[in-house]
């Protein structure tokens, strides 16, 4: 995962709510673990028609959405089913960021995992996105603020372990591992303690493999 510390782009709006994820991806096309190509199977049966041709009336077909990386979506963006390939989906789109007053739970976890910025916004800051399409912000990930164009800014809050994760490029399991030295005493301290308080010696056998996930 590449760090994300800032994104500069014009924004790209989305104002349906209740936007699931099998809107984002359909499920048939989930028989799939790679990442490269959902692309263009996002917002599938939204964005083309039956014949395959792109649809004119799907708001990011217009010519104005085209390069945008940032996504204002109506409320509740992200609810229904719990699937990983909604963000890989939207990212290998290039869709960097998604602002929204309200965004479900089990997708701002999974594409925050995944180096997708989901931030929510109040009310007032969403509605005044939603009804100004196309303006450049710019999204500064340490400093948790997004720059307006007249100078102002708005600002919000990522979980902390989450923004370390963003900001240094590495995922759940990059983070382990660059702990595993830590790791590996702490259980070596506690299995010492164990033996003290059971009054015997410790196991004397070097694990393997170190860290077990």
């Amino acid at each position: 995962m590449r760090p994300v510390t800032r994104l500069h782009s014009r924004t790209a709006v989305l104002p349906d709510e209740n936007i699931d994820t099998d809107r984002i991806i359909p499920a048939r096309f989930l028989t799939t673990t790679e990442r490269a190509g959902l692309g263009k199977l996002c917002f599938n049966d939204w964005r083309y028609q039956a014949d395959g041709r792109d649809n004119p009336a799907f708001p990011l077909n217009q010519p104005q959405a085209k390069g945008c990386s940032i996504l204002v979506a109506g409320r509740n963006f992200g609810c229904g089913s719990s699937r990983e390939h909604a963000p890989w989906a939207l990212l290998d789109y290039g869709i960097h960021a998604v602002l929204c007053s309200e965004i479900a739970d089990i997708f701002r976890n999974n594409a925050l995992k995944n180096g997708l910025l989901a931030i929510v916004l109040d009310e007032a800051e969403h509605r005044w996105l939603l009804a100004n399409p196309g303006i450049e912000l710019t999204i500064d990930v340490r400093e948790q603020y997004i720059a307006l164009p007249d100078g102002g800014h708005i600002r919000f809050q990522l979980e902390p372990f989450a923004r370390h994760c963003l900001l240094n490029g590495v995922d759940q399991l990059g983070y382990l591992l660059q702990h595993a030295d830590l790791i590996d005493a702490f259980i070596r301290d506690r299995e010492g303690q164990e033996a003290a308080i059971h009054d015997r010696t410790p196991q004397q056998e070097p694990r393997s493999a170190g860290v077990t996930l």
